[in-house]
C-alpha cells in the first residue's frame, strides 16, 4: 500500500472581475496522480505559479479540493475528523519557504519545539527539555540555544528550528514546500544535507516542492513536471535527467544554470505563460512549444506511459491523437 495517493486532484478559485459578472476559475491544480512510497521522494518542478503549492496545501488538508482524492494510507483525508484527524496531523508535517514566517515571534525555541510534543502528548512535563535538547541536537543546533527567540537566529538556524518542530512527532510524511529559496546558497547546501541526513536515518518520506533542479536531483527518488495545474511528465530521476522527453522538461532542464560548453546549448520558450484563468485548448503548452504540430492546439494529450515512464505529449503518445 502506497504511503500517499493523489488521484485526478483538482483545485478551482472563483475569481470575479465585475459584482454582476459570473466567476471565472483560476486551475491551480487541474486533475492530478500522483504516489509516494515509504522512505521515498517524491518531488515536484515547475515555473512560479503551476500550482505547487496548492498541491502542498491539499496534502495536507489545509484547503479542500474541488474534486479528487487524497489517501493516506488508504484513507481519504478528506474524510477524516477528531482522532483520526489529529493522528493524521501527526504523521504528516510540513517545512515551509519562509522560516522566519513560519516561527512565532513571542515564543522561544524550548515554546516552539514543546508544543507539538504536548498537544499529541508525546513526552511528559519532566521530560519535556530533555526531548527538545535531542531535537536540537538532531538538526545540528546547540541546546544552549532554546531560550532564544526566532530574531536572534540566522534563516539557516531558523530552518533548522523548524525541520526539529517537524521531527517532534516522528512523521511518516513530511511536505517541503521549497525549503531552500529563502536560503543563501551555502546555506541551502547545509540544510540538503541535513534533509538526506535525516532521511536516511529516520526513514521519512518526503513530497519535496522545488525549483531548484539541482536540488531535485540529488534528493528525490521520482519527479513530476508540473505546467498550468497538469503533471506534463512523472518519471524517475535519474531517467528525467537523463532523457527528458516532454517539451517543457526539456525546456525547463536546459534552463538551469551550467559551467562548460553545455551552458551555450540552451532551448529557448517563445511567448509567456498563459493565465490559468483562460487555459488554451488543446495542450495547454502548445503556445510556447517549439515542437507543436496539428493536433497540439485542438486535442489535450493525456498522460501515458512511453519509455517507462508517464508523459503528456502528443510527441509520445500518438494514440491519443489516433483515437479522436
Amino acid at each position: 500500500m502506497k504511503l500517499l495517493s493523489v488521484k485526478s486532484l483538482k483545485k478551482y478559485f472563483p475569481v470575479k472581475k465585475k459584482l454582476t459578472a459570473e466567476p471565472l476559475w483560476v486551475k491551480a491544480v487541474d486533475g492530478i496522480d500522483f504516489s509516494i512510497d515509504e522512505d521515498k521522494v517524491f518531488a515536484i518542478v515547475g515555473e512560479s505559479g503551476c500550482g505547487k503549492s496548492t498541491v502542498a496545501r491539499l496534502v495536507l488538508k489545509l484547503i479542500s479540493p474541488t474534486s479528487g482524492k487524497v489517501l493516506f494510507e488508504g484513507k481519504d483525508i478528506l474524510g477524516l475528523k477528531g482522532d483520526s484527524l489529529k493522528a493524521f496531523r501527526k504523521s504528516v508535517q510540513i517545512v515551509f519557504q519562509d522560516p522566519f514566517a513560519s516561527l512565532n515571534p513571542r515564543k522561544t525555541v524550548l515554546d516552539t519545539l514543546s508544543e507539538p510534543l504536548k498537544i499529541h502528548r508525546i513526552v511528559g512535563k519532566k521530560d519535556m527539555r530533555d526531548a527538545c535538547m535531542g531535537l536540537l541536537k538532531k538538526v545540528g543546533l546547540d541546546p544552549d540555544v532554546m531560550n532564544r527567540y526566532p530574531h536572534e537566529f540566522s534563516g539557516g538556524q531558523r530552518q533548522r528550528i523548524c525541520i526539529a518542530r517537524a521531527l517532534a512527532v516522528n512523521p511518516k510524511l513530511i511536505v517541503a514546500d521549497e525549503p531552500l529559496s529563502a536560503l543563501d546558497v551555502s546555506i541551502q547546501a547545509q540544510i540538503l544535507n541535513l534533509l538526506q541526513g535525516l532521511r536516511k536515518e529516520t526513514k521519512i518520506a518526503f513530497l519535496f516542492i522545488s525549483h531548484d533542479l539541482k536540488v531535485v536531483h540529488y534528493f528525490s527518488d521520482t519527479v513530476g513536471v508540473m505546467y498550468l495545474g497538469k503533471i506534463v511528465e512523472y518519471a524517475r530521476t535519474e531517467d528525467l535527467f537523463r532523457e527528458p522527453l516532454h517539451p517543457y522538461t526539456v525546456i525547463l532542464l536546459s534552463s538551469a544554470p551550467r559551467i562548460g560548453p553545455a551552458a551555450t546549448t540552451r532551448s529557448i520558450t517563445e511567448g509567456e505563460v498563459p493565465s490559468p484563468v483562460d487555459i488554451p485548448p488543446g495542450c495547454p503548452f502548445h503556445p510556447r512549444c517549439p515542437r507543436r504540430f496539428e493536433p497540439c492546439d485542438k486535442i489535450v494529450p493525456e498522460l501515458k506511459e512511453s519509455k517507462g515512464r508517464l508523459v503528456s505529449c502528443h510527441l509520445w503518445n500518438p494514440w491519443s491523437v489516433n483515437r479522436q
